[in-house]
């Protein structure tokens, strides 16, 4: 492999997190590679695809460049050749990433869970749905359905509404109280507030019903109608589409495959988002769903402290604190209740890349033995869908994370220096 490229502090991910760091390294003089996945820069939140992109990303992306960053955009990370030595693969090429500091930006994903129809044509994720109209999915008078739990589904109803979809109502799995003690939370973050108010008054006309979820979704070829659970009575409404998310999952299995400890299911920082691998430090979600402002507060503090500008990157640590309290309260009142186990049923799938049915994964007591009699989890997504539903459902904790942690050419496995080891774990998948 002779692509090698070699930085100071390399970034992996260029959402939020991945820019605020990126570019306060580069402000302080460090050679900096700022890598992603996507084409431009932006991350899911900031998606940039046939519309003008937010004001904030426009600014963050205009500081990084004048600071002199590089993007390597449509880069995928795949594997640790050695330490210190990151691949990667773009479309056209095999890229190897030297560095001397690292800072991981990797965000996260929805959670998904399975409920019988969840699978058919049109039952999309929230976010999911939001990207695809981003990117040309024509929506104007489509009927939509928005279901799940967390922030993220009035803020994808109010987006699919501006962009002409009709947008039936928007269902919480959290309970009113769960809510009211969100609430409280909020008191403390006027923006937000007002952000929330301004979301219910474009979404006037649409109800928003705590208490509430997906119990059944049936169509012949494709989603015509959607049943839900309203406070313990079931409703049926037709439907073109029903966006579904049950709130947020960190991305860790590049942290976890680096040697990163995590701490439930997020990677474990110090105060100045140093992870316990020396010289590796992560920001944003993977550190705990927490949202846009924190995330770019904790990757100004990365950035500053991988440029060896600590005392810089302690001045932003009281409002890391104060944006914190709110995510933890956020994680809280938006944790997937205990009847949502009830929902699947026995020949539901679980795992949709190797079609593994609800009533073949129970039979089993772990993500290995599961693995090994059904493959569930080793298909291309290396368990990022079924992983977090297998958690929720039959409390499997995760296995090890072994390369390459995303699909990757022959070519660009045959090119790593580790090849042999390399070709031998990827025929287990990611354990």
């Amino acid at each position: 492999m002779n692509n090698l490229r070699q930085f100071d502090v390399l970034v992996v991910g260029g959402g939020p997190a991945g820019l605020a760091a990126a570019t306060r390294a580069a402000e302080r003089g460090k050679r900096i590679g700022l890598v992603d996945d996507n084409p431009s820069l932006g991350g899911q939140i900031w998606r940039i695809a046939r519309e003008a992109p937010a004001p904030q990303a426009t600014e963050w992306i205009n500081q990084f460049r004048a600071a002199g960053g590089e993007v390597l955009p449509s880069s995928r990370v795949y594997q640790q050749s050695e330490p210190g030595v990151l691949l990667a693969e773009t479309p056209e090429r095999e890229l190897k990433l030297s560095y001397n500091k690292l800072v991981l930006a990797t965000g996260a994903r929805e959670r998904f869970l399975p409920f019988p129809g969840w699978t058919l044509p049109n039952v999309i994720g929230a976010g999911g749905l939001q990207a695809l109209v981003k990117t040309g999915l024509p929506i104007e008078g489509k009927r939509v359905v928005v279901a799940g739990s967390g922030p993220l589904l009035v803020a994808v109803a109010v987006y699919l509404r501006k962009h002409g979809a009709n947008v039936l109502f928007v269902c919480e799995q959290a309970s009113l109280a769960s809510l009211a003690t969100f609430g409280i939370a909020l008191l403390r973050q006027l923006g937000k507030i007002k952000e929330g108010l301004s979301f219910r008054r474009q979404l006037s006309g649409a109800p928003y019903y705590p208490n509430s979820w997906p119990v059944r979704a049936e169509g012949r070829q494709q989603l015509e109608s959607v049943t839900i659970s309203r406070n313990g009575k079931l409703e049926t409404f037709d439907c073109d589409y029903l966006a579904c998310g049950f709130h947020l999952v960190p991305n860790t299995e590049l942290p976890t495959l680096l040697g990163c400890r995590l701490e439930g299911n997020c990677v474990q920082v110090d105060e100045l988002q140093e992870t316990s691998m020396k010289g590796i430090y992560c920001a944003g979600e993977p550190t705990g769903i927490g949202g846009l402002e924190l995330a770019l507060v904790e990757g100004e503090i990365a950035g500053l402290a991988a440029a060896g500008r600590e005392a810089e990157a302690r001045k932003h640590f009281p409002l890391r604190g104060k944006l914190r309290s709110f995510a933890q309260a956020m994680d809280h009142a938006f944790a997937p209740r205990s009847e949502l186990k009830n929902l699947p049923q026995a020949e539901d799938i679980i795992c949709r890349c190797e079609d593994v049915t609800f009533v073949r994964a129970s039979q089993y007591s772990s993500w290995r033995a599961a693995k090994l009699q059904t493959r569930c989890g080793m298909g291309p997504c290396q368990g990022r869908i079924c992983g977090p539903i297998a958690e929720f459902l039959f409390n499997w904790r995760p296995g090890s994370v072994r390369p390459p942690i995303f699909p990757a050419r022959i070519s660009s496995m045959s090119a790593s220096p580790d090849r042999q080891s390399a070709s031998s774990q990827t025929s287990v998948g990611g354990d």
